[in-house]
């Protein structure tokens, strides 16, 4: 694990490439672990790292040498962090997934197989941001995989379902957005009138259902 400053009150701890589920799992169980330190105030579960808020009054060379020690321990340790299961209905295809047909020319085969292997895989949420309550998911299968669009959208609805490269997510709110798009969920990723607002978590494993198909 190398560790950086990245501002005068936070340091960023980083592992190196690829993103993997198991490190993932280290690096939520590495965040529990950090945030009780006493200097530090927040721990922050990124792609491969964890960025640390401490205090203003900390000393930075000591804590770095605890945070070290503590990756050490983690990484000793067998990951065994698992999250709920969220199943996300979607309408595939026709108005709310446009791209389908496409991402189904580019690999060959029908839009009723692309729902298929979309459908059948469980994906885990690596980390949050973007957008409030917006997913990073592991765990897309390889013959899914889809360079994002040449030309980005300006406006990609709220809700919907796409896949970009290496992963699958879900827009909580109207945005750009180069995304290939299957489909469109009515379920809300974030809510002010819940506690939490936001659906999912780090760790949380989510499934796709097919609650309509226009092809």
């Amino acid at each position: 694990m190398q560790i950086h400053h990245t501002s005068e009150h936070s340091l960023l701890c980083t592992l190196a490439p690829p993103a993997e589920l198991e490190k993932q799992q280290r690096l939520w169980l590495f965040a529990d672990h950090a945030e009780p330190l006493a200097t530090v105030q927040e721990a922050v579960v990124g792609m491969n790292n964890v960025t640390i808020y401490h205090a203003p009054h900390a000393d930075t060379t000591q804590l770095k040498q605890q945070l070290q020690q503590l990756w050490q321990q983690i990484a000793n340790q067998t990951p065994n962090y698992q999250g709920r299961l969220i199943e996300i209905p979607v309408h595939y295809g026709g108005e709310f997934g446009e791209d389908l047909a496409d991402v189904a020319k580019f690999h060959q085969t029908t839009p009723e197989d692309i729902i298929r292997r979309h459908t059948q895989a469980t994906y885990t949420v690596f980390m949050m941001g973007f957008q409030p309550g917006f997913p990073y998911l592991g765990g897309l299968p390889e013959n899914l995989h889809t360079p994002r669009r040449d030309v980005p959208r300006t406006r990609v609805p709220a809700g919907s379902v796409g896949i970009g490269g290496s992963q699958t997510g879900v827009y909580p709110f109207t945005s750009p957005g180069g995304w290939q798009l299957l489909g469109r969920t009515e379920m809300p990723l974030f809510d002010l009138r819940q506690n939490p607002p936001v659906l999912l978590q780090a760790g949380d494993q989510v499934r796709f259902i097919a609650e309509s198909i226009q092809l």
